[in-house]
């Protein structure tokens, strides 16, 4: 039996893994590659496989990054099923003819360039409309149920506590006398965090495959986000600007609606001041509304409380579903706090508010979500003067603020103390779904803590976990072109560094480069 990683692996963006048997087939997760020029380019490129030859797809749950690349595996000749949770189910109901439309949109404005350049037109990965035919493949399932996919194959969903309906997968693959357990993590949630339950523990694996996106970094303020948050607001107001967050459709904005729904309650905020400009997210939060068993005993006592209302729907919320009421929005100097996708500011709505609002010292740009290398959101982060959106250059004059205890993802004391909860360990540990500082952190950490064996894996690579030994052996090693790769993410992120930091980064590159000579 081998895995080879076909995403997720030293990145944090493509979770995509195949489970190879010999006899089948399986994918566990399609998902996009997000972040720099370079990384997003394997979105484009030919399948790692033959599509028509993968016998069924699992995915842990419905964010793009997981789920995105699934209708290019159906236009491609998969016929399979895609098994998932209900709520993922639901949720990639609006999100994939969402990313559909969103490149198509992408496709169109590339071409217009093009065109007028006499070159060769592209097309999109996929169409809204070919996302919505792969609809009627998915089959919705309860956690805790167990699926026979192969008469040597069986899988069981277990809740993973990061967004509505997400999942870990157990895997148990039968060869000859022997089976195997493996087990996928997916993205490990935050714990204590609102709406949805705590991670699941798991007991017992031969196999993990674990994410590390929070591998190298605390979450410092879990307990003080609605403190923060509330001080944000009284700023950013007191200054007479508007105070701008890209969130997630999925979990962060209905996290945030859950935050300043208490600081309704306590008189900081008005309801009326409050804008969610993403149909994306207006739709998901509507499908959050029809899932209520996936609550938490907090917020199932707080809809209670409400006599059963929908604990996301804020009295005199303002939402914009069109295009002009998008635009209307721009014409607000202040007073504004403006929810809008996507949470990494590399695509949709959100880059209109920062064009309008990212020069002003009055306002606010709030980071409540993860900004992968090379996204927009990072070059903000990592104290960028000045970006480019829509061709345009644009002053970074705004006060930018994070407030990681937001996330959806258990940080490194969590992530570790999941891995402490196994009463049999895994015999190998894969670290994937983190940058490399995070992944070979958190690897560190694991085996220092409780002298397990991982292993970080590379993109593409091909283990065979049936022969595993002190020796890892791998069909498939580290390619040229995957090393430039990531030297050109690399380069891309070094450009946008401020003039000081842009020179110290390139003379440490070269000194590395020198003595790699």
């Amino acid at each position: 039996m081998k895995i080879q990683f076909l995403g997720a692996a030293q990145t944090v963006t493509g979770s995509c893994y195949l489970l190879d048997t010999g006899e089948s087939q399986i994918l566990v997760d399609c998902g996009m590659f997000q972040g720099s020029k370079a990384i997003k380019e394997r979105n484009y490129g030919e399948l790692p496989l033959p599509a028509n030859e993968v016998d069924a797809v699992l995915l842990t749950h419905a964010h793009i990054d997981h789920s995105g690349l699934l209708p290019k595996l159906y236009k491609h000749g998969f016929s399979g099923n895609t098994y998932c949770t209900r709520g993922t189910a639901d949720l990639l109901q609006v999100m994939l003819p969402d990313s559909g439309h969103i490149q198509e949109m992408e496709v169109e404005r590339k071409n217009r360039k093009l065109l007028r350049a006499g070159k060769s037109l592209l097309e999109p990965i996929y169409t809204a409309e070919e996302a919505q035919q792969c609809m009627k493949y998915f089959r919705g399932v309860d956690y805790g149920e167990i699926i026979q996919l192969t008469p040597n194959i069986r899988a069981k969903f277990r809740d993973a506590g990061h967004i509505l309906g997400s999942a870990m997968i157990e895997i148990w693959v039968k060869e000859g006398n022997k089976e195997t357990k493996v087990v996928f993590s997916g993205d490990i949630g935050n714990f204590q965090q609102p709406i949805i339950n705590d991670p699941t523990i798991i007991e017992d694996a031969d196999v993990l495959l674990m994410e590390s996106t929070y591998g190298s970094r605390i979450h410092q303020d879990k307990d003080k986000r609605l403190e923060m948050l509330q001080q944000t607001v009284k700023d950013t107001f007191a200054r007479g600007g508007n105070l701008i967050i890209p969130a997630f459709a999925v979990e962060r904005t209905q996290d945030l609606l859950y935050y300043l729904a208490k600081l309704i309650e306590q008189g900081e905020v008005q309801s009326r001041d409050i804008y969610v400009d993403s149909p994306l997210a207006i739709n998901a939060t509507d499908i959050f509304c029809s899932h209520p068993e996936y609550f938490d005993q907090e917020t199932q006592e707080l809809q209670e409380k409400m006599g059963g209302a929908c604990p996301f729907y804020l009295p005199r919320l303002q939402m914009s579903m069109s295009a002009e009421q998008s635009k209307q929005l721009n014409t607000i100097k202040g007073g504004a706090i403006i929810i809008s996708a996507s949470g990494m500011c590399d695509a949709g709505r959100i880059k209109h508010h920062l064009k309008h609002n990212l020069w002003r010292p009055e306002s606010t740009l709030l980071f409540v979500g993860y900004q992968a290398q090379g996204t927009l959101g990072r070059r903000i982060l990592d104290g960028a003067d000045k970006v480019r959106i829509h061709g345009e250059e644009v002053a970074v004059r705004a006060n930018i603020v994070e407030i990681d205890g937001f996330s959806a993802h258990a940080d490194q004391e969590n992530l570790i103390n999941w891995v402490g909860k196994f009463k049999k360990m895994p015999g190998t540990i894969f670290i994937t779904h983190g940058e490399i500082d995070s992944a070979k952190t958190l690897s560190r950490l694991l085996v220092q803590k409780y002298g397990v064996r991982t292993y970080v894996p590379n993109w593409l690579e091909r283990v065979d976990i049936s022969q595993m030994g002190s020796d890892i052996p791998v069909d498939k090693q580290l390619e040229p072109e995957v090393v430039l790769d990531e030297l050109n993410a690399l380069r891309e992120k070094i450009t946008h560094l401020p003039q000081a930091q842009r020179e110290n980064a390139a003379a440490q590159l070269a000194t590395l480069l020198q003595e790699l000579k």
